[in-house]
């Protein structure tokens, strides 16, 4: 398995991007190379934990996984983990890609995993357009990928899902649902916790954690 976790962050690191994107698992950078270990190290922890779910949303913020390479996560969460949490930090063998004394929280990152703890559901995070989309000439922004780029993520999603053996899928807001309905694939929708959702977005942990239960 080490192999396909291997080939798979290599594919992302040789992917070219449209105008306006930043891989952050590409070569040439040495923070990317600290993004491409801690992403390694998720899949990881996350294969030997085998969640059957998976939360697809639709893109990294500038404040989360373009930061720390992995999904759903930023700098304070991934160095310090939260209550109830022990899936990061350094004793994991997570790393930042640039020190700071004043770490980057992200609050949908926050939400996501607090629903979760809440909810005891284990599942694992990925994103229909696995690369940080942003505004024209300014990388600390984002934007909502385009049509042509949530095509480009879908080779990735097929390879994460076959890998992970995923049972059931969650759109996590809009663009993934239109991700996945462009896969044909049968799934369940929740709101996206920002932009006022997560009242919304944790009743729908609460209902995916019903349907688990039955």
């Amino acid at each position: 398995m080490i192999e396909k976790f291997n080939a798979f962050i290599e594919d992302l690191a040789n992917t070219k991007v449209t105008p306006n994107v930043y891989n952050q698992y590409s070569y040439g950078s040495k923070e990317n190379s600290v993004r491409r270990n801690n992403l390694f190290i998720y899949l990881k922890q996350m294969y030997e934990l085998k969640p059957n779910i998976i939360l697809l949303a639709e893109a990294p913020g500038y404040r989360g996984s373009r930061v720390t390479g992995v999904p759903f996560t930023s700098e304070h969460l991934l160095m310090n983990n939260m209550e109830g949490l022990e899936l990061f930090g350094k004793k994991n063998g997570y790393r930042l890609p640039i020190e700071n004394d004043k770490l980057l929280k992200e609050a949908t990152a926050t939400i996501i995993w607090d629903s979760l703890i809440k909810c005891n559901i284990m599942a694992l995070g990925w994103n229909a357009f696995p690369f940080h989309p942003h505004k024209k000439s300014n990388e600390m922004s984002n934007r909502t990928p385009l049509k042509k780029e949530l095509l480009m993520g879908q080779n990735h999603l097929l390879q994460i899902l076959e890998i992970f053996e995923i049972r059931k899928i969650i759109a996590v807001g809009n663009k993934a649902e239109e991700s996945l309905r462009l896969l044909g694939f049968n799934y369940q929708k929740v709101r996206h916790p920002a932009q006022g959702g997560k009242n919304q977005f944790m009743e729908g942990i609460k209902s995916i954690r019903v349907d688990i239960n039955k």
